[in-house]
């Protein structure tokens, strides 16, 4: 195996013998082989978007695709083997129409080659040796690392963007520029692109379509459950059975609500599900108590102190101990090896049966709170306010402090950081970064909190609304405002993200704890040149060089 698509990565270079997340090399080895493999579905589906014809199956298992291969999603390497089956008879169904449509047309099928006429094996130890072939230390041996490492970046951003899609997809929201845009890209590195310039151009050109992507999420949820609004959140436990939400599927969320209601069942967020009390449909049900727990990496403490049921709903599992693995489920695409799936018709009954069997909570804890739900709208209709407080001098300064967190040391700059930001300036934050310092009291300016939670990583977009809505009414642009960004990245979608501000030609952004492992250093002198990307040092030369 080859992996360093994570900031975890052994030795800031890559896994080779076990992933440090967990993954193992046969599902590494296998996630590769089904990269390649869609990389010959889009070869064949961008070339009948040009010629007019939309296959809605290979558009949709194409974002699947990528999603299962994001870190922390699917560990279980029977799984992947069925998709690469799968993959290969999508395949060969749209070479079939490809094929046909030519002749049809009068047009000579091009000759196509490498993932375009690859064939699956049919037995596990040969897909192994099938994948083994095209692991993606097999590009950088191909391309050289610099070249592989741009390579790898749109891959990797095609693979958190495609996160995003689907929980869009999900709630009903499409958009067929999207799918083409995936489709031509994987086709372009399919066929091999190799040029520096282009591929940071298509790097570029994921974090614009990244931001369409947002904004139509912002729209499937906002339409399904309504705009969030602050909400206080209760984050210690109550008295009563449980179960515990974890993951990002704000819809597995309410039809867990719905499959629950009058059962006596109390359920609570957990990680990245923080920001569901702030939907009004979600925030009606009354069983929905409260957040248990921190973010993502702690959850084999968390979990394993947890008294009821824990449903995954996507990314962030990491292996289960024996003392709760019969009270975890997985649904979606996220899986474990043994265990207990809940397969798309989303009947939560197991999962529900065993918050029963279960203890509970035998007593309420001490009462605490954190308020959350400062989306766009929210912060927007205090625009004015704030605004005046800039101009007073009372707001100095606005820092963006998010992304994802992990287990590796140095993430404690986060809290750091926070801490120490002067009174007079304001924290927005977003994803599981900010259990690094949310449940902190910060105070307030003249009644506007000092921290604002905006919601999850996709949320990005709202921080985006934010910022253009302050650079329009000070008559500048984003760049030129007190506004500094800060970054954490772990995964995938943080990849995404960040190729995103870029896009929008955002600068200074200060990123952490390392740098990429695939980021070379030449490719990272491109960025620096032309964006000024910065490495977090510590949280007190940095404040300091930013504020000075």
């Amino acid at each position: 195996m080859f992996c360093y698509q994570c900031e975890q990565t052994a030795k800031e270079t890559g896994c080779t013998a076990f992933g440090v997340c967990g993954k193992d090399p046969e599902t590494s080895d296998l996630q590769d082989l089904l990269i390649y493999f869609i990389g010959g579905i889009s070869m064949y589906e961008s070339r009948l978007n040009k010629m007019g014809l939309r296959n809605n199956e290979a558009d949709g298992f194409v974002i699947e695709a990528l999603f299962t291969t994001v870190t922390n999603v699917n560990f279980d390497p029977k799984r992947i083997e069925k998709l690469i089956i799968q993959a290969d008879e999508i395949k060969e169904s749209s070479k079939a129409q490809y094929l046909n449509l030519c002749r049809e047309k009068s047009i000579k099928p091009e000759d196509l080659k490498g993932p375009a006429i690859i064939r699956s094996a049919q037995e596990f130890e040969k897909l192994i040796k099938q994948a083994e072939n095209v692991s993606f230390d097999k590009e950088i041996a191909q391309y050289g690392e610099n070249i592989a490492g741009l390579r790898h970046l749109i891959i990797y951003g095609l693979k958190g963007t495609a996160a995003y899609a689907d929980h869009a997809r999900i709630l009903g929201i499409k958009d067929e520029s999207v799918y083409t845009f995936f489709h031509e890209a994987l086709n372009r590195l399919a066929m091999g692109l190799a040029d520096a310039s282009e591929l940071t151009g298509l790097a570029l050109k994921v974090g614009e379509i990244n931001l369409k992507v947002m904004e139509m999420l912002y729209r499937a949820n906002t339409g399904a459950y309504g705009d969030p609004v602050p909400t206080k959140v209760r984050v210690t436990p109550v008295k009563g059975k449980a179960i515990l939400v974890s993951g990002h599927d704000l819809k597995d969320l309410y039809l867990l609500l719905k499959q629950t209601e009058g059962k006596g069942i109390n359920i609570y967020t957990h990680g990245e599900m923080l920001p569901a009390h702030a939907y009004p449909v979600l925030k009606k049900f009354k069983h929905l108590v409260g957040n248990y727990g921190s973010a993502w990496q702690n959850q084999r403490t968390e979990f394993d102190d947890f008294k009821g049921a824990i449903l995954m709903t996507t990314n962030c599992i990491q292996k289960p101990k024996d003392s709760y693995k019969e009270r975890i489920f997985t649904t979606g695409l996220v899986a474990w090896p043994n265990v207990t799936h809940i397969d798309n018709n989303k009947d939560f009954s197991p999962v529900i049966k065993t918050a029963l069997e279960n203890e509970g909570f035998d007593n309420d804890k001490q009462e605490q709170y954190i308020t959350v739900g400062f989306g766009h709208n929210a912060v927007l209709g205090v625009a004015d306010k704030v605004i005046d407080l800039v101009k007073a001098g009372k707001i100095k300064h606005f820092f963006l402090i998010g992304g994802c967190d992990g287990a590796k040391p140095g993430r404690n700059y986060y809290t750091d950081f926070a801490q120490k930001l002067p009174n007079d300036t304001m924290i927005l934050t977003l994803g599981c970064g900010k259990y690094r310092f949310n449940k902190m009291e910060f105070g307030d300016i003249e009644g506007i909190p000092r921290l604002l939670d905006i919601g999850q990583c996709n949320d990005a977009y709202s921080a985006i609304k934010i910022a253009n809505a302050l650079a329009d009414a000070f008559k500048t642009d984003v760049n030129s405002l007190p506004l500094s960004i800060i970054l954490s990245w772990y995964e995938q979608k943080a990849v995404c993200i960040l190729l995103t501000l870029l896009h929008l030609g955002i600068k200074n952004i200060r990123l952490g704890p390392t740098m990429p492992a695939f980021i070379k250093p030449d490719v990272y002198k491109v960025l620096k040149d032309n964006f000024n990307l910065i490495p977090i040092t510590s949280a007190e030369e940095d404040i300091k060089a930013i504020l000075k």
